[in-house]
């Protein structure tokens, strides 16, 4: 525990925090900027003569509940809790589950993409952000509830609407093992997330092909692909997907473009066009 750098950690996050951004009156008698001690103290439930030793780098050992509480009365980033657990000697243990929010840069930057088809996909394979030719070219995913987005599910279990497997896509095998790997890696990083083992139960339950995979114990990297659509409306569509990390919240933007001058450009020129109009085929 380096008592010092905590206790100048914490004065300077006290310090940017204007009382009106946690709902106080900013008053006309504060000879300190930001925050009172007392009010962090108020905040984070813990006693001002706490507080203060941390300040002072008097106080003993912080417990993971303190950093926690100290951590969301002070708005710290991620990154911020991150260091606030480093410098009180207790690195933080691995986040319960994926996260699903998705950073607003990133949702901007797939509705700047009008020529490409666009997903963030979680750690457990589900899409949970796109732009209008990701509809366009796979399903309206707004209109489906939760689960029917994830796309290991419905790789494993469907629907296979019309004989389709996952919208047709020409890799669907590839994928199906891949994904597999992959969801044993994201196990280990979220051991204790109740959604993720819920959905490997299921998929076991209800895939033979799913708990054949699972049972190799095989983990791999999503590689880069070339895969064609199978489109109810335009026919096959064949693109480049390219895949770009989000390391920070463990989530992925999927990103499918067409070679120039091909037909598959103007497929998917097509269905910008097109948008969600033709698309009452089931996918």
């Amino acid at each position: 525990m380096d008592r010092r750098e905590l206790a100048d950690f914490l004065r300077s996050r006290r310090e940017r925090i204007a009382p009106a951004d946690v709902g106080l009156p900013a008053g006309s008698r504060r000879r300190t900027p930001g925050l009172r001690r007392e009010e962090v103290a108020q905040l984070a439930f813990i006693s001002t003569e706490y507080y203060t030793r941390l300040e002072q780098a008097r106080a003993p050992h912080p417990s993971r509940e303190v950093l926690a509480q100290l951590a969301r009365a002070l708005r710290l980033s991620d990154a911020e809790r991150t260091h606030l657990h480093h410098l009180a000697g207790a690195p933080p243990g691995p986040p319960p589950g994926p996260t699903r929010e998705v950073r607003q840069s990133i949702v901007d930057l797939l509705h700047r993409l009008p020529n490409a088809a666009a997903t963030v996909i979680s750690a457990t394979f589900e899409i949970i952000a796109w732009n209008d030719l990701a509809a366009a070219l796979m399903e309206d995913f707004s209109a489906l509830p939760r689960a029917d987005r994830n796309l290991v599910r419905r790789a494993f279990l469907g629907p296979h609407r019309d004989g389709r497997r996952l919208y047709g896509v020409s890799d669907v095998t590839e994928f199906a093992r891949n994904s597999a790997q992959q969801l044993r890696a994201a196990a280990a990083r979220y051991p204790d997330d109740p959604e993720l083992n819920g959905l490997i139960r299921e998929l076991l339950d209800g895939s033979a092909e799913f708990a054949r995979l699972w049972a190799a114990h095989d983990v791999s990297p999503a590689p880069t692909l070339i895969k064609t659509f199978d489109h109810p409306v335009v026919g096959p569509v064949t693109v480049n997907c390219d895949v770009l990390d989000l390391a920070d919240r463990d989530q992925r933007v999927v990103i499918y473009t067409a070679t120039p001058g091909t037909p598959s450009e103007e497929a998917l020129r097509l269905l910008s066009v097109l948008g969600l109009q033709r698309l009452d085929v089931p996918g």
